[in-house]
């Protein structure tokens, strides 16, 4: 691969569309029988790009895709998708009205948003559905909480707004464990069911959707109608089944230098050189995403090998050590996250690292560095 014309990168991603559809391929493969799925581009599609990303998910009939905002929801729409456009959050009065061209389902699961999208949707060029937010002891962030008496009665009051433009009920599970996750999924199954028995709502004419991509790699059965998934698409989780990262982080080495014992390393002099050490700055610091929380875990590969990261991170450079190292020249391509040679610098290695989850890493490195496409 070589990199796209244009200003050299100090620092880049390089993202493989072809992992990203097989990844997509052993997805659909997990799906339970008369399940939909929908594709989270949450994200920029957790920094890959909605308008490279979205071209795949059409190749393999996916036809439902869930963002949170606005700026999200027309790059789907620019790039061809002309399915179903699902809000997986709750929404601004603005972004409401301002996503009326892309026909955004939105949701709700309150009073207030329930009696705005009523007169939004009066005045929307195309009908468009609304799904209603109930949080089943879940995340407590923007479902409708119907196991009090005060839940409960302003849920029929948002049925009495909007109940016939509510195509699907959703929830998010907080947990995906076996015991919680059975327990969530009862307690969504009586709330669905009341809903219905309180309105005219039937079942069978909703969606109803739950569950995460833990929740489907868990194993366990729970009532939904549709997967709400965007991690498994990017190699997070399962390598055993054949997933893989589709995102690597590259830099490179810019200069090299000869620095004796008792020389001090990085910001506020915190490391001091045990020996006479050759020393290689790197083109990448924490703007770009190598967070400052590294400092003394890290390392990075050069031609192959493993090279220690010293000191604290600055604004643009980390500082490798590659005194063992032979033939380092600056240029030198330097692998943050990803594999040269027969090293790798994988999922484990970079939560562990930076003390964090991939999908806050791959979102972080994509939406911050340039993207190079393989």
């Amino acid at each position: 691969m070589t990199l796209q014309d244009g200003p050299i990168p100090s620092s880049w991603v390089e993202i493989s569309l072809d992992q990203i559809s097989r990844n997509l391929e052993l997805t659909l493969a997990l799906l339970p029988d008369s399940t939909a799925f929908c594709a989270v581009m949450k994200a920029d599609a957790y920094g890959h790009g909605i308008s490279r990303v979205v071209p795949l998910l059409a190749e393999q009939g996916v036809r439902c895709v869930g963002i949170t905002s606005n700026s999200e929801a027309r790059s789907v729409r620019q790039a061809g998708f002309c399915g179903t456009l699902i809000r997986l959050r709750a929404a601004t009065l603005q972004e409401m009205e301002a996503a009326l061209p892309d026909r955004v389902q939105e949701q709700t699961g309150s009073l207030w948003s329930a009696q705005h999208l009523r007169r939004i949707l009066e005045r929307a060029p195309a009908p468009a559905g609304v799904h209603l937010a109930l949080d089943a002891g879940g995340m407590s962030r923007d479902g409708l909480d119907i196991s009090t008496q005060a839940g409960q009665q302003q849920c029929r009051e948002i049925l009495d707004e909007i109940a016939p433009r509510i195509v699907g009920i959703s929830t998010h599970f907080p947990r995906n464990d076996p015991t919680a996750l059975r327990q969530s999924s009862e307690l969504f199954r009586q709330q669905v069911a009341w809903v219905c028995d309180t309105s005219d709502l039937t079942r069978s004419d909703l969606l109803v959707h739950a569950g995460s991509t833990l929740t489907l790699l868990s194993g366990e059965p729970v009532e939904t109608d549709m997967y709400r998934c965007g991690a498994i698409l990017y190699g997070f989780l399962r390598p055993e089944a054949g997933f893989r990262p589709t995102m690597e982080l590259k830099a490179n080495v810019v200069h090299l230098g000869e620095y004796p014992e008792g020389a001090f390393v990085g910001y506020d002099s915190d490391l001091r050189l045990d020996t006479n050490r050759r020393l290689a700055c790197v083109s990448i610091g924490y703007a770009a995403g190598y967070s400052r929380i590294a400092q003394d875990r890290g390392a990075v590969l050069i031609r192959g090998q493993r090279a220690k990261v010293l000191g604290k991170t600055s604004m643009n450079s980390i500082v490798a050590d590659v005194t063992g190292i032979a033939n380092v020249c600056v240029g030198d391509i330097v692998t943050v996250f990803g594999a040269d040679g027969a090293d790798v610098i994988g999922p484990d290695i970079a939560t562990a690292q930076f003390s964090t989850i991939l999908p806050d890493l791959f979102s972080d490195w994509g939406l911050r560095n340039p993207r190079h496409y393989r």
